[in-house]
């Protein structure tokens, strides 16, 4: 995109990439979920890794159907369901009283917005090496953060064939669903490593590593408070402001060994 540049010698012209930020509704059995701006990128993922976190699917067996549909006003991701899920799903539309305002994609009360997170039970250890490590593999493959430094990237590193696997966004929690889906699609989950982050850590995120059954949960940045009581309920090893000359831990510091 064109741009130009002030410096000391004046405006100059030249150009820059830049994210698209696009309008991508989420539909199940015809009826819209959510709306997001979000990168018009990993949309299969997308898909599937907000359905699942949110808690209309249990597994990739109870989505019967995925589409991809393209339009001026943007796009739509449709997904139809399992029976079982399908059911679920008509029952919570019945449950909602009217239009809320909380501003938390798939949540229709404020009970729902600090509901309880899953329990994350894992014997996994990590090390501060292993920190390192996945941190220094994320900044690795994040193509469009390179280009662009506009964008969020959620990873999650496994820590024994100690690879990873990355997703990016505009949006922190898009990137994290992004994620979730390509693990879920591949035949994978989250139990096994860290899911690693390029942004701050709110309740959201944690609750979105819980339901992917994450044990380790790494961010650049700081958390916010109840983002570290949630991942202490949920079993989750807290780690952020992590650097590389260093990191803090905000929860089951058990897991970490020296």
């Amino acid at each position: 995109m064109s741009r130009f540049r002030w410096s000391g010698a004046g405006l100059e012209a030249g150009s820059r990439q830049v994210p698209e930020e696009t309008p991508i509704a989420i539909v199940h059995d015809a009826s819209t979920s959510a709306v997001m701006m979000a990168t018009p990128a990993d949309l299969e993922d997308f898909a599937v890794g907000f359905s699942f976190t949110e808690g209309l699917i249990r597994s990739l067996s109870d989505i019967r159907d995925l589409e991809v549909v393209e339009s001026d006003a943007g796009i739509e991701l449709r997904l139809w369901l399992a029976e079982a899920p399908s059911t679920a799903l008509v029952a919570r539309r019945r449950r909602m009283v009217g239009p809320t305002g909380c501003g938390l994609c798939g949540v229709e009360s404020l009970e729902q917005a600090v509901r309880p997170p899953r329990r994350v039970d894992s014997t996994l250890s990590i090390s501060p090496r292993d920190v390192e490590t996945a941190l220094a593999a994320l900044v690795a493959v994040q193509p469009l953060g390179a280009a662009t430094r506009a964008v969020h990237a959620a990873g999650y590193w496994d820590v024994t064939s100690r690879q990873i696997v990355v997703r990016e966004d505009v949006g922190r929690h898009n990137a994290l669903d992004k994620l979730v889906g390509a693990r879920l699609r591949s035949g994978g989950a989250c139990c096994d490593g860290a899911v690693v982050l390029t942004s701050r850590v709110s309740v959201e995120m944690v609750q979105k590593a819980a339901a992917a059954g994450a044990p380790v949960l790494i961010a650049v940045s700081a958390p916010t408070a109840l983002a570290v009581r949630t991942a202490d309920e949920a079993g989750i090893t807290l780690i952020a402001v992590a650097r590389a000359d260093g990191f803090e831990v905000y929860s089951h510091p058990q897991r970490l060994i020296a």
